[in-house]
């Protein structure tokens, strides 16, 4: 439940603060009679993202043995790559993103009003729930589909409430560290999807397993304990682990050190420069 929430709270996080920008944008334009548009392209996106899910879950249900294997693991590789280019593009994306959304906004208003807006809220917010559609098919390969489901409602519920008080109260929360804490998190849970993967793909017999148990924490945490399914659910945890398992969890990690050594060598040198 805890990454079904955490997932669907920083999704939801995203869609609101982008929906809110685009309000405010409005605004200050004088043209709040285009409000039905953005709740129009909202819903709609949700409505297309919800039907997304059932389409993804519908097909995994229909694939059994091997194919079934190799998709969930196939599954859990992509949501590990959406999660992980979520986690850069916010953090690059974070400080442009008010001018660029308002932006598009004036061109929206220039063009063709409200069905134009009504595109650009469509578009805008159904990436973040196609994204949270595959998080949550994997999410709930590991932890169930209620838990799953209860969880991404919680979520959903608390980014709305959180995006309403970013926009309409005098309080204003530190974004920068909401993202800083969400994305660690994110870290551990998009390295759990990676060796949860290779470990699906490996006993399909896509990848060798190398060694088939390389350790046993069973008898100090079980895997089917409530803690250990929790542990597996939000870092991956696995008590016996295959050595090709260990090596992607490592690996991963490791690729994200260098990606943010080399981004922060480069974010550097354009200072210098500068």
């Amino acid at each position: 439940m805890l990454p079904s929430i955490l997932l669907s709270l920083r999704e939801g996080m995203e869609a609101a603060l982008m929906i809110g920008i685009i309000l405010s944008a409005l605004h200050k334009t004088q043209r709040d009679d285009l409000r039905p548009s953005v709740g129009a392209g909202a819903v709609a996106a949700f409505i297309f993202s919800a039907l997304a899910a059932v389409g993804l879950d519908l097909l995994g249900a229909e694939l059994e043995g091997q194919s079934e294997l190799i998709f969930e693991g196939l599954s859990m590789l992509l949501a590990a790559a959406l999660l992980t280019w979520m986690i850069f593009w916010m953090g690059n994306q974070s400080r442009a993103l008010k001018t660029a959304l308002e932006n598009r906004v004036q061109n929206a208003l220039r063009n063709a009003g409200g069905p134009a807006l009504f595109l650009l809220v469509f578009v805008t917010v159904v990436r973040e729930g196609i994204e949270l559609a595959v998080y949550l098919y994997a999410t709930r390969l590991t932890s169930g589909a209620a838990l799953t489901l209860s969880g991404a409602a919680v979520g959903l519920i608390s980014a709305g409430l959180l995006g309403w008080l970013v926009f309409s109260s005098a309080r204003r929360l530190n974004l920068r560290q909401f993202f800083q804490v969400t994305n660690l998190l994110l870290m551990f849970f998009g390295a759990g999807l990676v060796a949860q993967g290779v470990g699906a793909l490996s006993t399909a017999g896509w990848i060798p397993a190398m060694i088939a148990h390389l350790w046993n924490t069973n008898s100090l945490l079980s895997d089917q304990s409530l803690p250990g399914q929790v542990m597996k659910t939000l870092f991956g945890y696995d008590g016996s682990p295959s050595l090709i398992e260990a090596i992607s969890y490592v690996v991963y990690f490791a690729s994200l050190g260098l990606v943010f050594r080399i981004l922060r060598l480069r974010g550097s040198s354009q200072t210098e420069t500068a």
